[in-house]
């Protein structure tokens, strides 16, 4: 694909956000499952429920404009996938793991954000009105996960994971 207009480019990475979010609909049943913190897994639960949304709206968007949902890879989200995979495999304390489920989960809504920004940006100087407010919706729930996996961790999470080991020798 050529990016010789905002146009092209604006269904460029509408086709990476859309595999990224395709990948994440996989992804996220296993981080709740692997998560112990009851709050956490009812965090990723909610936002795979979200996430299937997303997946719809971005399809919506597609139809509306005429264009077809390509297989572009995303390999940013593909990267940071395999990061949390490899958390999935570490062993430890069960409130650690928890927290860098938190961060890894962070890392990718903030990379959804900022996809999800520069999009709604092209689609309200593309005149796709329809588009901007599914973005925009889609932009809102990225940004509300983010909040609240903030918050699990500066409510119970973080602390748990600091006294984790306290009192063991450390070498």
């Amino acid at each position: 694909m050529s990016l010789d207009s905002l146009q092209a480019l604006f269904l460029n990475e509408l086709n990476d956000v859309y595999h990224a979010e395709k990948q994440l609909v996989e992804a996220l049943p296993r981080l709740a499952k692997a998560a112990r913190s009851p709050e956490l897994r009812q965090a990723f639960a909610s936002h795979f429920e979200e996430t299937e949304g997303q997946v719809e709206r971005l399809e919506r968007i597609f139809v509306e404009l005429g264009a077809s949902a390509r297989g572009k890879r995303c390999k940013g989200m593909e990267g940071l996938i395999e990061e949390g995979k490899e958390i999935l495999e570490e062993e430890g304390d069960a409130s650690v793991i928890d927290a860098a489920l938190i961060s890894a989960a962070q890392r990718v809504e903030h990379y959804e954000i900022a996809a999800y920004g520069c999009l709604r940006t092209y689609a309200q100087l593309l005149g796709h009105q329809s588009a901007v407010k599914l973005l925009e919706q889609t932009l809102a729930e990225e940004e509300a996960a983010d909040q609240k996996l903030t918050s699990i961790g500066e409510k119970s999470v973080n602390a748990q994971a600091a006294s984790a080991g306290v009192g063991s020798s450390k070498r």
